[in-house]
């Protein structure tokens, strides 16, 4: 068995497609209209479609699951994040642990949480 894909449920498919390019550069690799699967793994899929086949509410901000990237420059993605998306709600603003890693946690435009570290 193989891990194929991470499904993040959204609102907007198309303004989460340019939000996931924007800031991860992430490319679109299929595009279905109702589901879109990005470079990387992710897929982007319309709620209405998610909620007829779960037949559950969607819960945004649930802070139960995270993406979570790795980058050196993260003072740069972060005045990028700011200047591109600043209605942007943050979970932390960029920090530092003690042990000097950095990291900024955020949920993107649908309430899925979203963390940005330095590598160790």
């Amino acid at each position: 068995m193989k891990l194929k894909n991470v499904l993040l449920v959204v609102k907007d498919i198309d303004k989460s497609r340019q939000f996931y390019h924007d800031l991860f550069g992430l490319d679109t690799i299929l595009d279905n209209d109702s589901n879109m699967i990005l470079t990387e793994g992710l897929v982007l899929q319309d709620e209405a479609v998610w909620s007829q086949y779960l037949g559950k509410d969607v819960i945004p901000k649930s802070n139960s699951c995270e993406l979570y990237f790795e980058e050196q420059e993260i003072e740069v993605f972060v005045e990028k994040l700011e200047k591109m998306y600043p209605q942007i709600q943050y979970v932390n603003r960029l920090m530092a642990y003690d042990w000097g890693q950095k990291v900024v946690r955020f949920y993107d435009l649908d309430g899925n949480l979203i963390e940005v570290r330095t590598p160790m």
